[in-house]
């Protein structure tokens, strides 16, 4: 029996795409089952999913009008029964007026009154999880997809934050959700031999969806699994609890070319590597797949391989998109009498919408283009990358591991800095890397964990001066701890036993602009973060506004008007100072204490609600620049931790 298998990946922002449903998708394929991916609010879904109802419907009563090219108004209309929408379809130029107004209302009504949960679709539904801080909108997911299912006990959770915080999740929605990895046959289906963990991604059912993940081409896989610690902060021992050596890897990488052709960069996703005994094998492997010092890569014909995988009936719903994407978008590249020629089999063939584009005729036309199509398609050869993108353990490397290392194309090499701890190892790690002449660099700088402020400008500080000493380049992101498991790890919000609120702001509103990125370099280290621990210190105290809008309150004598009042405090009066600034919350100071030196302190801290618009040009002109630095380096971006996903001073509207 083929089954329908729905693959949901929550609507949150990530940036590597789901590895575990690409596994699933491979396996329920193997199967012969339809496979469909959806990433987004499940809401959103369900009315795309009668909207393409009532298309077909009344499609089949009137042929004469491309109702498809309506959709958005449909949807809209049956979402909300809007009258202004319904006046954007042509239903006037029906002679089939009145059946059609009638569907039109009568699936608003469908929906309105959730009758699609008794016509459930899918034989199985798949959530997948990432972070527990992503709780409230994994939880409304897994109990919106419950009306997508037949059986509820098809409806399978799994992931990071199901493997971290099972019961709970069990507890809010009745679902037992699976824990850690499906490396073990029959897990999915009783009695069938394949381990999902072992096979290989389905990189189509990515163009499925709207949602771009910034990985582009780009292979992900893992050359051994787990990791030989036990680190109190980090999830992977409850992830993955036992440490796989070495996984065979080649055979995926051929199976992918094969079907998606070759990809530009490697993506290991392994949280130890070095950790291995099989190092040196692993990146004889690495080589072997073309990754190799100075390697290029050029694309290959991805409309062929689309039209390919389209004869074969490999996933229609994401190569039409997909072939449709590749056709449009080159047109502007296509110059003199070829230009027209292509542009005539596009119309001839109904391909220049979306809406019209059919697999028939994708299929027919493909032969009329295909050489216009590879004279004009890109060919550049770009560089090829290696990226160790969970880090390396810098307590593993030697002399051996780096000149190995030295012969892929490694970049950035991210080498783990998350205590203080480490300093001694990291800094030999990294002069090693000097040595090969391994120059880009990044880590993550953990905090807000058992380390005290202290401890992140110092480690923050190691790089500045290994950059200086090194003439390397090393980008820093520090990223704030958050609990694993318990109500802490549902949200943003813990506090470390060092740390307090305005602490944690003031780091968020230094790293503002630049998104989490701290450059190497240490005139902006040092204009950020002080030059020394003691200013370091001093500026976690200081208002917000004058963090985020240093150039502006600096200039205007703002700045050392706070810090005047601020160093003119007795020691009593600065601790009761601190304790009051330390909860971030400004609101009603007159109440707060009786002391009238500390409240005409307190009142640098109310600030205006706007500011003047000539800093926030300035604001928004460091914005461009940060995201000139983050365009032309995906692995920049790929670095970027979820403190600045959803920071309001830095969204890109209006900013491009």
């Amino acid at each position: 029996m083929i089954r329908q298998i729905l693959l949901i990946e929550p609507n949150y922002k990530n940036k590597y795409p789901p590895i575990g449903l690409m596994k699933i998708a491979t396996y329920h394929r193997l199967l012969g089952d339809r496979v469909t991916f959806y990433k987004g609010d499940i809401e959103d879904f369900i009315i795309g999913e009668i909207t393409e109802q009532v298309i077909d419907k009344i499609s089949n009563i009137d042929s004469t009008i491309n109702w498809r090219r309506y959709s958005v108004h449909i949807k809209s209309f049956i979402k909300n029964r809007s009258s202004k929408h319904y006046t954007y379809i042509p239903v006037g130029e029906s002679r089939e007026e009145v059946f059609i107004t009638s569907i039109l209302t009568d699936y608003a009504d469908y929906y309105r009154k959730k009758k699609y949960r008794d016509e459930l679709k899918y034989d199985r539904v798949y959530v997948a999880t990432l972070f527990t801080f992503y709780w409230d909108i994994t939880i409304k997911t897994i109990n919106d997809a419950k009306f997508l299912v037949k059986d509820i006990s098809q409806l399978i959770v799994g992931g990071v934050m199901a493997s971290l915080l099972t019961n709970e999740i069990e507890l809010e929605t009745g679902i037992k959700p699976i824990a850690g990895l499906l490396d073990r046959p029959g897990l999915l289906d009783h009695g069938n031999t394949l381990i999902i963990d072992d096979l290989s991604l389905d990189y189509s059912i990515l163009d499925e969806v709207d949602y771009i993940y910034p990985t582009q081409s780009a292979y992900f896989t893992f050359m051994t699994k787990g990791c030989t610690r036990t680190c109190a902060f980090c999830s992977v021992p409850k992830l993955e609890p036992t440490y796989k050596p070495h996984i065979e890897t080649i055979s995926k990488f051929v199976e992918i070319n094969d079907r998606y052709g070759e990809q530009q960069n490697l993506l290991l996703m392994d949280n130890n590597i070095l950790a291995s005994p099989y190092f040196e094998e692993i990146i004889t492997e690495i080589q072997d797949m073309g990754f190799i010092k100075g390697a290029t890569f050029k694309e290959p014909n991805q409309l062929e391989i689309a039209i390919k995988n389209l004869i074969s009936t490999i996933n229609d719903r994401a190569y039409i998109r997909r072939a449709y994407a590749l056709i449009t978008n080159l047109l502007n590249n296509i110059k003199g009498s070829a230009a027209q020629e292509y542009y005539d089999v596009l119309d001839q063939y109904r391909l220049l919408h979306i809406e019209d584009v059919k697999k028939d005729n994708l299929i027919k036309a493909y032969p009329l283009i295909k050489s216009i199509y590879e004279k004009y398609r890109n060919k550049t050869p770009k560089f090829r990358y290696v990226d160790f993108n969970q880090g390396v353990d810098c307590r593993y490397i030697d002399e051996n591991k780096m000149k190995l290392i030295s012969q892929i194309p490694i970049r950035p090499l991210r080498i783990a800095f998350d205590y203080i701890g480490l300093k001694d190892k990291y800094i030999k790690a990294v002069e090693l890397a000097a040595k090969y002449n391994i120059t880009e660099l990044s880590n993550y700088i953990l905090y807000n964990f058992t380390d005290k402020p202290a401890d992140l400008y110092k480690r923050l500080q190691i790089n500045v001066e290994l950059v200086e000493r090194l003439g390397i380049h090393i980008y820093s992101f520090p990223m704030k701890y958050i609990p694993l498991t318990g109500e802490a790890a549902k949200s943003r919000e813990h506090i470390g036993p060092h740390w307090n609120r305005k602490y944690i702001r003031s780091i968020q509103a230094i790293l503002n602009v630049t998104k989490g990125i701290v450059a190497p370099g240490r005139k902006f280290f040092e204009k950020a973060f002080g030059k020394n621990i003691d200013e370091f210190l001093e500026l976690l105290y200081m208002p917000e506004s004058y963090i985020i809008y240093r150039k502006y309150y600096e200039e205007s004598g703002k700045t050392a008007e706070w810090r005047t009042h601020f160093r003119s405090l007795n020691k009593d009066e600065l601790d009761e100072a601190k304790d009051i600034i330390a909860k971030n919350d400004f609101s009603l100071i007159e109440h707060k204490t009786k002391n009238l030196r500390i409240i005409n302190l307190l009142n640098f801290y109310l600030g205006p609600k706007k500011h003047p618009k000539i800093i926030e040009d300035e604001r928004k002109k460091q914005v461009r620049d940060t995201y000139k630095v983050i365009d032309s380096n995906t692995f920049m971006d790929l670095t970027i931790t979820y403190d600045h996903e959803h920071n309001d001073h830095t969204k890109r509207v209006g900013f491009n």
